[in-house]
């Protein structure tokens, strides 16, 4: 696989993974605009009814009882929990992003070095160069443990329709109904893909830019479903 071709596949559900986290962020800010509006009232109410009090005398102005309720105080809890949480997303977008640009880097000073390195070759044999995008490569890599494959590239077919997909259309493609998909993307089968080390993951495979991988991970490696889980067990 080229690594035009290979580009193309990672990237391919990168506009949908985007969009649900878009989608969630718009879902938390209007949640937050939600639980800061109810707050507010709240807080004016309480101010009111203490100036009241204490016009009452029913309360002197150093008094400790001058303070929010605790309803008033969770609101503004769990708002901030929400900001954190829409911090997190946006940091989690911004990486997925940045991924895929630290790996067209890599790809652009490799094709560089490979189209430099024939250039090399073809004047010292004087065989004519070949273009480095005609070497399309498709397998399947080792076998981890159990049996099953730590990673895996899709077909060179596969490769070939999405390479013909221009990047800046909507990359909804009707999918065969007896293809199999995978991932948190529900994306059939393409470019690089990891397993996920847990035996009873339901997902199980997972393209490498939805989690957010640039190469093959070293010893065992968990899905964040999964990371979670194993976590929860080590904790009892």
């Amino acid at each position: 696989m080229s690594f035009i071709e290979e580009f193309q596949a990672n990237i391919e559900a990168l506009p949908n993974h985007l969009r649900r986290k878009y989608a969630l962020l718009r879902d938390l800010d209007k949640s937050l605009q939600g639980v800061q509006t109810q707050n507010e009232q709240r807080c004016d109410k309480e101010i009111e009814d203490m100036i009241q009090r204490i016009k009452a005398g029913n309360v002197t102005p150093d008094s400790s009882l001058i303070k929010f309720s605790d309803d008033a105080l969770d609101e503004q809890k769990h708002a901030i929990r929400i900001a954190d949480e829409k911090v997190a997303l946006a940091s989690q977008a911004y990486d997925l992003v940045d991924a895929h640009i630290q790996q067209l880097d890599q790809y652009l000073k490799k094709f560089d070095e490979d189209l430099r390195r024939e250039r090399d070759t073809a004047v010292v044999t004087g065989a004519p160069a070949t273009t480095v995008e005609n070497n399309v490569k498709s397998g399947r890599s080792v076998e981890g443990k159990g049996g099953r494959k730590k990673t895996r590239l899709a077909t060179a077919a596969a490769a070939t329709v999405t390479a013909a997909t221009p990047s800046g259309m909507d990359l909804d493609l009707p999918v065969d109904p007896n293809e199999p998909t995978y991932c948190f993307c529900n994306q059939v089968s393409y470019g690089e893909m990891v397993a996920c080390d847990n035996p009873n993951c339901k997902i199980e495979w997972f393209h490498y830019g939805c989690v957010g991988l640039k190469e093959q991970p070293k010893g065992k490696w968990f899905c964040t479903d999964c990371a979670g889980t194993q976590k929860k067990r080590k904790g009892k």
